[in-house]
């Protein structure tokens, strides 16, 4: 499926089973194979007391940039895959101001596990980085998410 369709799809599905997030502003703008990129900009609907993103809304566009890396990757082997996130860290290294993109490009380490859960056909769990970045290029938090992988 071409990028774009495939990102439409995919907001279309953030709407409908996550609709906090997408109300909060959070959306997908790339998915590859490789890398897949979310956005929220700052607005009045997701501001802290303290004039930038609310942590929780970081955390959703976080989660949802390693996320859909997850699904779509879990999908392309055609198994039926239960995942499940099991713990995250969000680190939080400057004011979250203005749009904030999500970058998850470590997927190295997700294929393997997927891999691994296919040839042992037993459970796997994988974490998976991402770093959120402001319209200066400037790290403004990074997160780790540990997931599990589980053919049904």
């Amino acid at each position: 499926m071409e990028s774009a369709a495939l990102v439409k799809q995919y907001n279309k599905f953030l709407m409908w089973k996550v609709p906090l997030a997408y109300i909060a502003g959070v959306r997908i703008k790339t998915i590859e194979n490789s890398k897949c990129i979310v956005g929220v900009k700052f607005k009045w609907l997701n501001q802290n007391p303290f004039n930038s993103i609310y942590f929780a809304v970081l955390s959703m566009a976080a989660e949802l940039s390693t996320g859909v890396l997850v699904l779509k990757k879990t999908q392309d082997t055609k198994k039926s895959v239960s995942t499940l996130v099991i713990s995250h860290q969000g680190d939080f290294l400057k004011k979250a101001k203005g749009r904030i993109t999500f970058v998850c490009d470590n997927v190295e380490e997700l294929d393997k596990a997927i891999q691994k859960m296919i040839d042992t056909n037993e459970a796997v769990t994988v974490k998976v980085n991402t770093c959120g970045y402001n319209e200066e290029n400037q790290m403004v938090a990074s997160y780790s998410f540990l997931w599990s992988l589980k053919i049904r």
